[in-house]
């Protein structure tokens, strides 16, 4: 008989909501304290400056004040774990919108009205819609969940980029650690390597024998934001590793082949 299927992971709806504002938030903060300077450096990502990554960070919130503000999509066509595979067709798309965001407006202004208009059109969808997505159309609570993926990922970005020290609220971190894990275990399926990421998750993927008591012979382990850079190919295993940012043993615990895991 074959396995059950795994069951998809459940979220707070409240709390992933209340991390999702408080990050933007705190983004909103940070960039108004950034100089023409900071500005103006590279990002890390492409040829996007500091100032093409807030516009992005700004598009996140108003994108999904958009999503919010159109009528409502009759069934989803993507759950929450899905969403990390069905993103990279859409990224020239995306950038272009961003940079149109950003034209019109200083960045604190934009950041203070994009914010409010998420936030208003959050309280007035305080229950569960479908939403009509360019990516395929999703339940808003499950959205919601990638936008902690987004907003920890490019805040990390941020952070690394302008020397800036934006706080990660770990609400949104524990949820974006945990959709990257299980879209891992979702793109290589099995239970012969055990990836653990405390506090937030631990899942087994990679065909092979399967584990099922006492201490596992392929362990791979690390810490959620190594994880969360692992994933989105800000950071490759080998310097990983290398720099004991990653502890891995056993035959079968090597993940490289498989990262980045959303790119």
């Amino acid at each position: 008989m074959p396995p059950a299927k795994k069951k998809p992971r459940s979220y707070d709806a409240a709390k992933i909501r209340a991390a999702v504002t408080a990050q933007f938030g705190h983004l909103t903060e940070a960039v108004r304290e950034l100089t023409p300077e900071q500005l103006g450096r590279g990002s890390g990502l492409g040829d996007w400056t500091v100032a093409d990554l807030a516009a992005h960070l700004a598009w996140i919130a108003d994108s999904l004040a958009a999503g919010l503000a159109r009528p409502p999509a009759a069934v989803p066509e993507l759950a929450a774990v899905e969403w990390p595979f069905a993103t990279a067709s859409l990224a020239g798309k995306i950038a272009e919108a961003a940079k149109e965001t950003l034209e019109g407006a200083p960045l604190p202004e934009l950041f203070e009205r994009v914010g409010a208009r998420m936030e208003k059109a959050l309280a007035a969808n305080p229950g569960s819609r479908v939403l009509d997505l360019w990516v395929g159309d999703m339940t808003l609570a499950d959205f919601l969940v990638t936008r902690t993926v987004e907003l920890v990922v490019h805040t990390d970005d941020l952070n690394r980029a302008a020397g800036t020290d934006v706080p990660i609220e770990r609400q949104a971190l524990a949820a974006c650690t945990r959709l990257l894990a299980d879209a891992l275990a979702l793109k290589a399926p099995g239970g012969s390597v055990e990836v653990r990421i405390p506090p937030f998750a631990v899942v087994q993927c990679i065909e092979g024998p399967r584990h099922t008591r006492g201490t596992p012979p392929n362990v791979v382990e690390t810490d959620p934001l190594t994880w969360v850079r692992l994933a989105t190919g800000r950071t490759d295993w080998a310097s990983a590793l290398a720099d004991a940012q990653v502890r891995a043993s056993g035959e079968r615990a090597d993940l490289a082949a498989l990262l980045p895991v959303m790119s």
